[in-house]
């Protein structure tokens, strides 16, 4: 494997490594010929191209509403979303990958899907898109109108993308370290980060072609109070990388953390630090939107309580201006929804959304305030990344996972140090309660302690690790901040 380092790979380097990729899996071979894929996307229409979607959604003050979704057999993941499309009356759709086949585990989802074609209903939790190859996704892109995105968590997709790709999907998610840290325990970092420029570089191949399709690095990593700071980070990183194998669009994107002012603050941040560093980096002509995602933590079991917190990760959506909100339904304590519970929470999502649209942006000393806050974390974090890396952003990241100087907390990979604790404070803004090494200084420590010791007296109890535990089950439970037994809610100075 060649030595990884954040320069743009050169057209041959690319097409030499291709049939290694291809040879993967028997249906590789169906995406051989590149020019006939790139024909193929050329063919398809402007309104079904998930780039133009974004870049018209910004100028008219919409925020487009985008499910989570796939199952196994073909006729049925287009009844899917043609059903999620006509009746959820979502603007943009997902086909979720099977979770064999973000292991490349390709034998065994092909079992799979033997065993749902005689069963006649889907043994698998997404959609086999490699096992069932290039012909199948093009089905699958030519039956609905809207744009498809796929959405997985692999940390090699270099063969998924080759046949989504050539399948007609314009929408490509993931990233060397959102799509590795939370989800595998074992992949080297390294590894992961050239895997991901592989196909950064196939995206850039297309845009010079004139094919521009779109890359969305998984925001909400683990999904669990992760410091806005840190995904904010992450995202930003994998941008610039994916910005320098020639990707034109991409989509950055934030998981709810609770606190309505810390939420707008964060994706406000995100957006302007991500720009900024674009621009330095030479990246300037790249069109950058956002993602917000709804609530990805426990879900209370009762369904009214669910579209509660729908409702409120949609106002977040709304007043930080986020170009797209991926939403969730009210099944997402059970399992995977039906597509009747993905088409109420579409439709709830869109109800509020609605209501916001004549709406003036939220201004609040406390955004404001948390914005300053999480711009000057995420900054120290970037710097030591390149500071680590002599100036190389990508090995600079592996370094500075090495070193602790980025972590993603209850992440599973070896990769992290894992050593980083959050905790909310007495609003349910996201704290953090052990530092580990994290490249971030004493004045900022100093501040983050100020914010729990304030909740630990409102509390009546020390700050430890049981606030962490308490928080982590509290919206499941119907709160956002885990109170000890028996305590009601706390207000102070007005704020909830």
């Amino acid at each position: 494997m060649s030595a990884l380092a954040n320069v743009r790979w050169p057209s041959t380097r690319l097409l030499a490594s291709r049939p290694d990729v291809l040879a993967g899996w028997e249906t590789g071979r169906q995406a051989e010929d590149l020019e006939e894929a790139i024909a193929y996307q050329a063919t398809i229409p402007e309104s079904k191209r998930f780039s133009t979607a974004l870049r018209l959604a910004d100028p008219a003050g919409e925020t487009l509403v985008q499910p989570r979704a796939g199952v196994c057999l073909v006729k049925e993941h287009i009844d899917l979303l043609q059903a999620l499309e006509r009746d959820g009356q979502a603007d943009l759709l997902p086909t979720t990958i099977d979770s064999y086949t973000r292991h490349n585990r390709y034998a065994e989802a092909q079992a799979g899907i033997e065993e749902s074609a005689h069963s006649g209903h889907s043994h698998l939790n997404g959609f086999p898109a490699v096992n069932l190859g290039v012909h199948a996704c093009r089905m699958v892109t030519e039956a609905v109108e809207k744009p498809i995105e796929v959405r997985h968590g692999t940390p090699d997709a270099r063969l998924l993308a080759e046949i989504t790709l050539a399948g007609g999907f314009t929408a490509f998610e993931g990233g060397g370290i959102s799509y590795n840290i939370p989800y595998a325990k074992s992949v080297p970092l390294e590894r992961s980060l050239l895997h991901w420029q592989y196909i950064d570089r196939l995206v850039g191949f297309y845009a010079e072609r004139g094919i521009e399709i779109n890359r969305e690095p998984f925001g909400p990593l683990t999904g669990t109070m992760v410091p806005p700071c840190i995904s904010n980070a992450v995202a930003i990183i994998e941008a610039l990388l994916a910005a320098e194998q020639g990707v034109t669009s991409i989509t950055v994107g934030y998981g709810q953390c609770g606190n309505l002012y810390q939420d707008v603050a964060a994706l406000c941040s995100l957006r302007r630090l991500c720009r900024e560093r674009l621009e330095r980096a030479g990246h300037g002509h790249v069109h950058l939107s956002t993602v917000f995602h709804q609530w990805m933590g426990g879900f209370p079991q009762d369904e009214a309580q669910a579209f509660g917190v729908i409702s409120w990760g949609t106002v977040a959506a709304a007043f930080s201006g986020a170009t797209k909100v991926i939403s969730k339904s009210p099944q997402e304590a059970l399992g995977v929804p039906t597509a009747d519970a993905n088409i109420r929470g579409l439709r709830c999502t869109r109800q509020v959304l609605s209501m916001f649209k004549e709406q003036q942006p939220l201004a609040t000393l406390e955004i404001d305030r948390e914005d300053e806050l999480i711009t000057r974390e995420t900054r120290e974090l970037l710097d030591a990344v390149e500071r680590l890396g002599a100036g190389d952003l990508a090995v600079g990241t592996v370094r500075a996972f090495q070193a602790g100087a980025l972590d993603v907390p209850f992440a599973p990979s070896h990769e992290a140090r894992g050593a980083v604790i959050p905790v909310r404070d007495l609003h349910g803004a996201i704290r953090i309660l052990e530092f580990g090494n994290l490249a971030l200084d004493g004045e900022i420590k100093a501040m983050h302690r100020a914010f729990l010791e304030e909740r630990a007296q409102a509390e009546g109890r020390a700050v430890t690790f049981q606030m962490v535990t308490d928080d982590i089950y509290a919206v499941s439970k119907g709160r956002l901040v885990g109170k000890p037994r028996g305590r009601g809610p706390v207000r102070s100075g007005g704020r909830p």
